[in-house]
């Protein structure tokens, strides 16, 4: 896990609320009005950012403070300890937030309200103890609900009526009922009621709306998924903030990147991302993070309109006691399959008084007395007797009674089969009369498809320079070269560094300096030292900090170096990154040896630099040794033969041959600006790695007689592309990359 960024400022909280007031600042400008700015904050500063968030946004722009659960236990306090980390939300313009409504689906194993079941035959009966902890054991096909009041908050005159259910008249509540007459017809017809003491009461089932809405308390967030940064935070803590406000094809910008945890959620849901750090680790982190992920591919409402046309979501229903109760379609329903309920009990009837007796009711030990598990829903009329009169529909037993006559069994079969018949069409159509809510976190998924992350592109920008005042007469015309040029006391560390580590070759050759010091006047020669072995004179220079060692530095560096009395013998060009032409110029410089030096980034961070073993940051890397051949008119062919390492013991350059290559790409049309690369190979890769171990990750089905021909050193065939240019990306086994680039139009057959 790295632990090179944490939280640390020189004025403590001054120095954070500063660089905080930057970036919101920033956010206000470039934010549309229906934008929105979450920071996340411990409760120990969450006031002072509450305060700071007030100033720049506006107080009345406040949505909402949201709590989530970030430790998975306590760590150890002298007083209460806080288990939770905050989320301060606000709107650009609060009234013109963007928001889509996220939902959690409902627990209620264990909730006292929540014991009631209901199976497909209608049969009810109340949970057992153990069912109550686990709705897993609950029989398959049935329904959990739960008794919600009818009573509305208000007084309802049209509520204030008595209805009468299987014989019994009811009272109504103080408000009366939270419906008329007509629609408590409705929901008598539908087998939504249940009494409870002298009121009726709703059947609520858990399928009705089995999600509840999300609210400011999240508790399901514990901990970082997969954490390779201390700060890091839970992906689903950052989903939820992408989803409830953007849209696929929206722009989500983090000023902070990290380990990149925001580029990697926007990109997961489809949304389009811009992040941004002080630390090149950091952004090193985030672009390996996103080069390794792969996603979900989420199918598309309109596949025409691509990404901005949205996805196709899954929806879950939303069933009302309302929507119920104005539910016309139950009248007709009820009209036309009812007389067949009751043609069936009256057949059943006829037959059951030749018989002696039967059993009417049986009551349960484990239910209340009110409700019998033998018999669908509620009869208060206990202690009828045996043969007092028919049967009520509510009054027939689910299973068919030993000692009736065997005659009574075709009614009774069919009394239960178009009482089923009519309760299935019922639900059908509350379900199809009910609001529907969209869960925006859960699209649908391609069962066929994958996504990888999408191309993108790593930039750097120079920090800006503050001149003296003998320097404020500006140059009259702008040059980059000048904005990154300069020594800075980064400069003078990595001077230090270069000067006790010295330069890391092949094989485990070195490169040791016997002295090296700065030179005042030059530009680009950073420093001038002695090779402690040879006693050759050598020059550097350091590349910047934030960007790319550029052609303009090599023309520069070369013509200083060139002035110099004596003329040292070695250049060393140290960077992060060189640029493609500059790495070309420097592998074709005559006349001096230049070499280029990788620098670790790890110098960039002072924890990681003093962390390791040896401290060895600076990398000799070698030239690419690749072969163009056309085939034919048009068609060429690419091989890579290795490495051209400098060996620091002859002062030469030797090719370090296939073996030591583990990755190397091909851009077939190569435009000069970025790489795009249409053939990758893994020559050292085992049955397991390269573009194995790919297929594995991302899940795809990849050409058995193509992989071989990616794993060794030729290219396959290609035709010139429109730019008529190429570009070789080589990967050693140290991780040491270079790039070489070629015209296509000085290459003949």
């Amino acid at each position: 896990m790295i632990k090179a960024f944490r939280d640390t400022w020189e004025l403590g909280i001054h120095s954070y609320l500063t660089y905080l007031r930057d970036r919101l600042l920033l956010a206000k400008e470039l934010l549309h009005e229906s934008g929105s700015v979450f920071v996340q904050i411990s409760d120990e500063n969450m006031h002072h950012v509450r305060e700071l968030m007030d100033e720049i946004l506006g107080q009345q722009n406040f949505i909402g403070q949201i709590v989530f659960r970030k430790k998975t236990m306590p760590l150890g306090t002298n007083f209460l300890e806080c288990m939770d980390d905050f989320i301060l939300w606000y709107g650009r313009e609060k009234s013109s937030t963007k928001y889509n409504q996220l939902y959690v689906f409902k627990s209620v194993e264990g909730d006292q309200d929540w014991k009631w079941v209901q199976f497909s035959d209608t049969e009810v009966r109340q949970v057992t103890k153990e069912e109550h902890q686990s709705h897993n054991l609950v029989p398959l096909e049935s329904d959990i609900f739960r008794l919600k009041s009818l009573e509305p908050s208000g007084a309802m005159p049209d509520g204030m009526f008595e209805p009468s259910y299987r014989d019994v008249v009811y009272e109504y509540p103080k408000n009366g009922y939270g419906t008329n007459v007509k629609g408590m017809e409705r929901l008598i017809c539908s087998n939504r009621v249940q009494p409870k003491g002298k009121l009726l009461n709703y059947k609520l089932f858990l399928k009705d709306y089995p999600v509840t809405v999300l609210n400011t308390n999240w508790r399901d967030t514990v901990g970082a998924d997969d954490k390779r940064y201390v700060v890091q935070t839970n992906t689903d803590v950052i989903s939820r903030c992408v989803l409830m406000t953007t849209d696929p094809g929206d722009l989500v910008l983090d000023p902070t990147c990290g380990s990149g945890t925001t580029a990697f959620v926007a990109e997961r849901w489809g949304r389009r991302w811009i992040t941004c750090d002080t630390s090149r680790v950091a952004v090193t982190l985030a672009k390996q993070r996103l080069m390794t992920a792969s996603y979900d591919y989420f199918e598309l409402k309109y596949p025409h309109e691509g990404l901005r046309s949205g996805f196709i979501y899954k929806t879950v229903p939303h069933v009302t006691l309302k929507s119920i109760a104005n539910n016309p379609e139950i009248d007709e329903i009820y009209a036309r399959m009812h007389p067949a309920v009751e043609t069936a009990l009256a057949a059943l009837n006829a037959i059951l008084p030749d018989s002696a007796s039967f059993p009417r009711r049986r009551e349960s030990k484990v239910f209340v007395a009110s409700l019998d598990s033998r018999l669908r829903g509620n009869d208060d009329s206990a202690g009828q007797s045996g043969n007092e009169g028919d049967l009520k529909e509510w009054q027939v037993p689910f299973d068919f009674p030993v000692d009736w006559p065997e005659a009574a069994k075709k009614p009774f079969d069919a009394f239960h089969a178009a009482r089923q018949a009519m309760q299935k069409q019922m639900d059908a159509s509350i379900a199809a009369h009910a609001g529907q809510e969209i869960l925006y976190d859960q699209p649908a998924v391609s069962k066929s498809k994958l996504r990888i992350t999408g191309p993108f592109t790593v930039e750097a920008v120079p920090f800006a320079t503050v001149l003296g005042l003998d320097e404020a007469e500006q140059p009259k015309e702008a040059d980059i070269a000048v904005a990154r040029s300069g020594a800075t006391w980064r400069q003078s560390q990595w001077r230090d560094e270069l000067l006790k580590a010295g330069i890391r070759g092949k094989g485990g050759q070195k490169i040791q300096l016997l002295d090296l010091v700065p030179l005042p006047g030059a530009k680009y020669i950073h420093a001038i030292g002695t090779v402690a072995d040879t006693g050759d004179k050598v020059a550097v220079s350091f590349g910047p900090e934030h960007a790319a060692l550029e052609q303009r530095q090599v023309e520069i560096a070369m013509r200083e170096a060139g002035e110099l009395f004596p003329l040292p013998k070695m250049l060393v060009f140290c960077a992060f990154t060189f640029d493609p032409e500059a790495a070309k110029d420097i592998d074709t410089i005559k006349g001096i040896t230049a070499l280029r030096v990788q620098m670790n980034t790890d110098l960039l961070t002072e924890d990681l630099k003093k962390g390791r073993a040896s401290n060895e940051s600076f990398w000799l890397m070698g030239q690419p040794d690749v072969v163009v051949k056309q085939i034919k008119a048009g068609c060429y062919q690419v091989e890579v033969r290795g490495f051209d390492y400098f060996d620091t013991k002859t002062g030469e350059l030797k090719s370090g041959g296939k073996k030591n290559i583990a990755m190397w790409a091909l851009d077939t049309d190569y435009d000069n600006r970025s790489l795009f690369p249409r053939q990758v190979f893994f020559p050292m890769a085992g049955s397991g790695d390269g573009w194995n171990k790919l297929r594995k990750d991302i899940r795809a089905e990849l050409n058995e007689e193509l992989l071989e021909q990616f794993h060794g050193t030729v290219s396959l065939p290609f035709k010139a592309g429109e730019n008529e240019c190429i570009a070789v990306k080589i990967v050693d086994d140290r991780g040491i990359e270079s790039l070489k680039v070629i015209n296509l139009d000085r290459i003949s057959v």
